[in-house]
């Protein structure tokens, strides 16, 4: 099953549907929080509140289906890890003696450097000459999805294909692209 029909299997009653979207998604949502808050304890406390906060939204009925489950679920990890750090702050509970002072202090958390700035603009140049070597479809469905901002309907609908045809296009770009730039010794990371 998908992840709207799970969800919508869970909104119905289904707790089972609940416990296969958790395991779905629980190692890439703990690790995201983990490597952001470098606290397995804390880490574990967020993984928590994220899928808790999610339980309530869907069982409210104010979960919206986009077909995104995944960055839905992160954002929500994401802002409980934003609230935290406020939290913190606003409480003013990092010593200069605790081993931890460097929690606030990390390079995701600050502002970009002129340095980043460029290789951020490289890495976003080199994107574009990999996308413009895809075949076409493939390069109109990555170009919609990424740059319209487009649901996988949306694009389905314009593209006069199927939804499932959309994402096997979006799947075969990415590999494509995967393929491209390693043949090209491209890295795409700072």
């Amino acid at each position: 099953m998908s992840d709207e029909q799970l969800v919508k299997a869970y909104a119905q009653g289904n707790n089972e549907a609940f416990d296969a979207l958790l395991k779905r998604h629980q190692d890439r949502v703990f690790n995201y929080i983990l490597r952001l808050i470098k606290n397995e304890d804390l880490a574990n406390d967020i993984f928590q509140e994220t899928f808790v906060k999610a339980i309530l939204t869907i069982k409210q009925g104010r979960y919206t289906e986009n077909g995104r489950f995944p960055a839905w679920i992160s954002r929500i990890a994401h802002n409980l890890i934003i609230d935290y750090y406020r939290q913190e702050k606003s409480e003013n509970v990092q010593s200069a003696d605790s081993d931890d002072i460097n929690l606030l202090n990390r390079k995701e958390l600050c502002e970009a450097t002129i340095e980043d700035m460029i290789i951020n603009e490289q890495i976003l140049q080199d994107v574009k000459d990999l996308i413009e070597e895809l075949p076409e479809l493939q390069k109109e469905v990555l170009q919609m999805r990424y740059y319209q901002n487009l649901s996988f309907k949306e694009i389905a609908e314009k593209t006069g294909v199927s939804i499932n045809t959309a994402l096997g296009r979006m799947r075969y770009a990415i590999i494509n692209l995967r393929r491209i730039a390693q043949e090209k010794d491209v890295v795409l990371t700072l």
